[in-house]
């Protein structure tokens, strides 16, 4: 798959950096010696976490060199690296793993997040947030298009998010290796101002997979079927912008 864009991905920035807000109000941490963020993208996460803790060291960690070079444009100070967070090892100094919209990517995601919860000392902190948004018709459409369009069989080898697994599986998976788990979901409704917009949205994320198998013609005849389809989901509300339905998994787990 082609690298993830960082400009398409802050074209809704604000939208995005909600949720890692509110993980982030939730982690039960004052002073820790070396946070890590886990999937940190351009960047946005990372500020999160070096205004609330301005004392400790953070890391940004992710597999995309754009995502990288935007988050070192935005963060020169900060200390960033490449790697697949499936073979990456913490050091034992590490008090918190952060991870905003990242695992939901990561092959057998579940047992990565046991082992690496297993490698924090104790009182420290897992906190993840995935999208729970795989039955959603704007995610549902993407897989129907693909699959019924000219383009079908190149998109054979696409790879779609999994479905997560429920609040019970992880919390059976998780409590055995931490002292205290809180578990829960938040449902978004995010203020579009056009059914485009969502398309837009999307190319940023889960789109990514198809687009990367596709030439530039086949990717606009790809998007033009996925926005048709939107535009026939997503209704105008009131004053003719639209809402986008997303929910989000929240788990902190201390050690």
């Amino acid at each position: 798959m082609e690298d993830w864009s960082a400009r398409q991905y802050l074209k809704f920035e604000d939208e995005r950096t909600r949720p890692p807000r509110d993980l982030l109000a939730q982690v039960p941490l004052q002073r820790p010696r070396l946070v890590v963020d886990l999937g940190c993208g351009p960047g946005n996460s990372t500020e999160l976490l070096i205004e609330r803790f301005p004392q400790a060291e953070i890391v940004g960690l992710d597999s995309s060199p754009d995502m990288l070079r935007k988050a070192r444009e935005r963060l020169p100070k900060c200390r960033f690296a490449e790697a697949d967070i499936a073979a990456w090892t913490p050091e034992a100094r590490t008090d918190l793993l952060f991870a905003n919209a990242a695992f939901q990517w990561v092959p057998d995601h579940p047992r990565v997040l046991r082992r690496l919860l297993e490698a924090l000392p104790s009182g420290g902190v897992l906190a993840v947030q995935m999208p729970d948004n795989t039955s959603e018709p704007a995610n549902a459409l993407q897989r129907e298009v693909a699959a019924s369009g000219p383009w079908a069989k190149a998109l054979q080898p696409a790879v779609p998010r999994a479905d997560l697994l429920s609040p019970d599986a992880y919390y059976d998976l998780l409590k055995p290796a931490c002292a205290q788990i809180d578990i829960w979901h938040s449902v978004y409704n995010h203020v579009m101002a056009t059914p485009q917009a969502i398309v837009e949205w999307f190319k940023g994320s889960s789109l990514q997979p198809y687009l990367s198998l596709l030439d530039a013609a086949a990717r606009e005849r790809f998007l033009a079927a996925y926005a048709e389809k939107i535009a026939a989901a997503y209704k105008p509300r009131a004053d003719g912008k639209v809402l986008l339905k997303f929910p989000r998994l929240f788990i902190v787990a201390v050690r």
